[in-house]
C-alpha cells in the first residue's frame, strides 16, 4: 500500500535532492590522472614480476593536485601502468583540487584509488568534504571524473550516512 503522508513524501524528495547537491558542481582537475605519481616512504619492497610495490612508514603520495598520506601504500601495476593504489593508515588522508579551484579532502582507515577509473573508495570511518559540505559513513565512493559520491548502502556500506550541507552564499 502506498503512503499518502505529504510530510514524509516531501522529506524523502528533499533528502534525495540534497544527496546530489554537494559535489556535483566541481570536477577533479582533469589532468591529474595524466601526471606522474611520486611516492616517498621509509621503506619499499618492489616485485616487478607481480607488478606490486609496497611502501611503508610515513608514506607520501602525489599525483598532480592529489596528495595522500598513509602508513602503508601498495601500488599495483599491469603492463608497466599503475592501475590501483591502496593506502592503509590511522587515518589515510587525501586532498585534491578541482577544475573550479575548490579543495576536496577525505580521510579513512583505507583508501583505494582506481587510477584508470578515476575513483576513490574510502573505507572505515570514512569522511569526505568539499568546502563546508561533509559526508561521513563507513564507506564512501568518490567518482572524481564525474564528481559523484555514493555513501552508506549505495556504496555497499553498512552504516548510515551523515551529511552536513551548508547554505551557499547569497
Amino acid at each position: 500500500m502506498k503512503s499518502t503522508n505529504p510530510v514524509a513524501a516531501r522529506l524523502a524528495r528533499t533528502l534525495c535532492l540534497l544527496l546530489w547537491l554537494p559535489l556535483t558542481p566541481a570536477h577533479a582537475l582533469s589532468n591529474d590522472k595524466d601526471q606522474p605519481i611520486h611516492v616517498e616512504a621509509n621503506s619499499v619492497e618492489i616485485d616487478d614480476r607481480q607488478g606490486i610495490s609496497i611502501y611503508q612508514g610515513d608514506v607520501d603520495v602525489k599525483q598532480g593536485s592529489i596528495h595522500m598520506t598513509a602508513d602503508k601504500v601498495t601500488v599495483y601495476q599491469k603492463d608497466k601502468r599503475t592501475e590501483r593504489v591502496k593506502a592503509v593508515g590511522r587515518p589515510v588522508r587525501f586532498q585534491q583540487q578541482t577544475d573550479k579551484g575548490q579543495t576536496v579532502k577525505g580521510r579513512a582507515r583505507e583508501v583505494e584509488y582506481h587510477v584508470t577509473g578515476d575513483e576513490l573508495v574510502l573505507s572505515g570511518e570514512a569522511h569526505l568534504s568539499q568546502g563546508e559540505d561533509n559526508f561521513s559513513s563507513d564507506r564512501i565512493i568518490y567518482d572524481r571524473k564525474n564528481a559523484r559520491v555514493k555513501a552508506g548502502a549505495s556504496a555497499k556500506g553498512s552504516e548510515r550516512v551523515r551529511i552536513t550541507i551548508n547554505p551557499g552564499k547569497k
